[in-house]
């Protein structure tokens, strides 16, 4: 019991205690959010130099391509001309075509068997969700 007949915990000290824990909280707020921006600026920063060497690498990928159908195209015209050696050069043409034409089939083929395997839906991903869903709800229950 007070002699003023005020409660102990109100008065001058009190309302200081309240503002410093409201400056406090105001204070965590911001640098929270300051946080947050600054690793959302590095994350950003990291993804364009990986996305830089993620290019080059996709260019170079595409040079040693263009290089291998050269070096397709030329080994095709070397064989052609060396089963003219033996046959007539029509021939020797239609069968490197024919051999090509049965590569071509062959990695067609096996390119839409596996597209046909592709699931588009993350699964993981959707369990995961629906995991951290549940745990959410019994956490507030």
């Amino acid at each position: 019991m007070t002699v003023g007949g005020s409660p102990p915990d109100s008065g001058p000290d009190r309302l200081s205690m309240d503002e410093s824990v409201g400056q406090i909280v105001s204070q965590l707020t911001n640098d929270l959010g300051q946080l947050t921006r600054q690793e959302l600026a590095l994350a950003k920063a990291e993804l364009q130099v990986e996305a830089k060497k993620a290019g080059k690498g996709a260019g170079m990928l595409g040079g040693a391509a263009f290089a291998g159908w050269m070096v397709a195209l030329f080994v095709s015209l070397t064989v052609m001309w060396a089963l003219d050696e033996v046959m007539d050069l029509v021939w020797a043409a239609l069968i490197v075509a024919a051999v090509w034409a049965i590569v071509a089939a062959v990695l067609a083929s096996t390119g839409r068997k596996e597209l046909r395997d592709v699931n588009p839906k993350p699964d993981q991903t959707v369990e995961s969700l629906k995991e951290d869903a549940k745990w959410l709800k019994t956490r507030n229950s």
